[in-house]
């Protein structure tokens, strides 16, 4: 059972369901006029906080800023529509919200008792809750389960990136020139008819056009690769450890083993 002290710390503060999302606010706390003990929380629920929806808080907890209810989402926006609770619940609507929340509706969680048809369908309840509301004769044992899943999410990104250096590229390339080289021959009969062709003495000249290769550079641009990237999928097991609790139930004192 919550404490009176706790549960009224918590006004103001949101309302998350079992699975931890955000259902709204708690504006206001409701408590047993016998036990003292907080029972319902008013939380202000829809898109503009319209809506004025009652939560048993019983087992609700503290969850860092927030309060947990051990319901859903759903659950808690489709309760029971109370427009005027006036300050208290009457019995009619106490039972109807316990009903929608799936528990049971005794005489104590009540201000002034069962319904006169009762709620408890004509049976006798065996013995008596001694730490807190009389609900049947029997108790729930709860526990909380491991439900993991996966979330994408960014991890990085990788992109393609073209620019431009230059290196120095060295070629050997073979080139030619032409060189003037004199030859002497002497008279012989072989050549003294061109020896004789001309004046006895003269002066002359001859002129030889000599040439050479000089080495020629041209630059092209020639296509060499295409390059584009790929995303792969790789699967790797992560180890999720989280803490659950689970209820155990103990009998103790005169019990028949």
């Amino acid at each position: 059972m919550t404490q009176v002290t706790e549960a009224y710390d918590w006004r103001g503060r949101d309302i998350i369901d079992a699975y931890g999302g955000k259902v709204g606010t708690v504006e206001q706390l409701y408590r047993d006029k016998d036990t003292e003990q907080p029972e319902w929380a008013a939380v202000r629920t829809g898109l503009f906080g319209t809506k004025l929806s009652f939560v048993p808080i019983q087992n609700a907890e503290p969850s860092g800023e927030s309060v947990r209810v051990p319901f859903t989402k759903d659950q808690i926006k489709d309760a029971p529509r109370i427009d005027d609770a006036n300050g208290e619940l009457s019995q009619q609507e106490e039972a109807e919200l316990y009903a929608h929340y799936g528990m049971s509706y005794g005489q104590r969680r009540s201000d002034s008792g069962l319904p006169e048809d009762g709620a408890n369908g004509g049976r006798e309840a065996v013995g008596g809750d001694v730490s807190g509301p009389t609900t049947d004769d029997a108790m729930t044992r709860s526990e909380e389960e491991l439900r993991v899943g996966t979330a994408e999410r960014e991890r990085g990104r990788a992109r393609l990136r073209k620019y431009v250096v230059t290196e120095e590229v060295q070629q050997t390339v073979p080139v030619q020139r032409e060189e003037v080289r004199v030859e002497r021959e002497p008279i012989t009969d072989a050549n003294v008819d061109q020896a004789l062709d001309g004046p006895e003495i003269s002066e002359e000249e001859h002129e030889v056009v000599l040439h050479e290769e000089e080495a020629v550079v041209e630059k092209r641009t020639v296509p060499k690769e295409r390059v584009r990237m790929e995303k792969d999928t790789l699967t790797d097991e992560e180890q999720i450890s989280e803490e659950v609790r689970k209820e155990r139930i103990e009998a103790d004192g005169d019990i028949d083993r």
